[in-house]
């Protein structure tokens, strides 16, 4: 018989829905945890950490076959307290959910021996596979493009200067902080086609209709007057040059922003949208683009505008 503290540690392991949903799935079929993630549609990793924590508690158990790991509900190694707690469990439960695992894990298993690409057709954005990266895919596409003069707003410390270097005429940045402006400067002394200037974004140190394409990376969180910030961005730029800008959209999420220093608790995309305007931009593009999948799963606004020719 379980003690008073062992019965609780196995009450809190059966008491994740997640953990239930791979017992249940596990009980059927010996599955990897790449097979896991398309049976419950979870990312890898919490896939992962629920596994281990079913381990621990000596609920499942793991097989390795050459490269591959399998895992399956652990029914011989089971003590007989957790075997009678979750047969008790299974049979009682009954849930949308759970049947739906239970049919794409058959779907699973009966397409083993298809290649990756085949066994994660229609979601393969959740999947890694080596070299398959968002940085490695925005290097590769940046061989489509060829800038001019470019002037990156709360610039940092230069990482998108230096992603674009190789494909602008001229990089330029501009820091509020001079702390960071030399840091920048030391960081890409290497390239010559950076510089960094110190200076606030609601009065650039620039000469008017000087770059052909201005960015506002998440500029206009920092920035206390954001339509000045805009109007500031189309004075320097060309007739005709591109904005590109990405923000956070509106957001409750007060206290966590605050911890970047952030001023603008974010946009809404018809506001940011009219600032543009306003400025005198053609706005092709102001949407919410993309939504984190970490807590507290902000979004994002993305911009694309060009100034308008007098």
């Amino acid at each position: 018989m379980l003690d008073l503290n062992d019965s609780a540690d196995l009450l809190r392991v059966l008491g994740d829905p997640t953990r239930v949903r791979l017992l249940s799935v596990l009980a059927r079929d010996e599955l990897t945890v790449a097979e896991l993630t398309r049976v419950t549609r979870l990312p890898q990793s919490r896939v992962s950490t629920h596994l281990g924590r079913l381990r621990e508690a000596g609920l499942v158990r793991d097989r390795r076959s050459g490269a591959s790991c399998f895992y399956a509900l652990n029914e011989a190694g089971m003590t007989p307290d957790s075997e009678r707690l979750w047969q008790a469990l299974s049979a009682c439960t009954d849930d949308a959910l759970l049947r739906e695992d239970g049919s794409r894990a058959r779907d699973v298993v009966g397409t083993r021996g298809q290649s990756w690409a085949d066994s994660v057709a229609g979601q393969m954005e959740r999947h890694y596979s080596p070299g398959r990266t968002w940085e490695t895919a925005l290097r590769g596409l940046l061989g489509l493009v060829d800038l001019g003069d470019v002037l990156d707003v709360a610039s940092g410390d230069g990482a998108v200067a230096e992603l674009l270097a190789p494909r602008s005429r001229s990089v330029t940045c501009v820091d509020l902080s001079p702390r960071i402006v030399e840091a920048g400067r030391a960081r890409l002394a290497h390239l010559p086609t950076v510089s960094f200037r110190q200076g606030d974004m609601h009065e650039l140190p620039l000469e008017a209709e000087t770059f052909d394409q201005v960015l506002l990376m998440h500029a206009l969180s920092y920035a206390e007057r954001p339509e000045r910030a805009v109007e500031e961005a189309a004075r320097v730029l060309r007739p005709g040059g591109a904005l590109v800008g990405v923000t956070l959209a509106s957001h409750p999420h007060e206290a966590a922003a605050r911890q970047y220093s952030h001023v603008q608790m974010g946009f809404e995309p018809e506001r940011l949208r009219a600032m543009a305007e306003a400025a005198g931009f053609q706005v092709t593009l102001c949407s919410i683009t993309s939504r984190e999948k970490r807590a507290p799963h902000f979004e994002v606004i993305t911009l694309h505008a060009r100034r308008k020719a007098r």
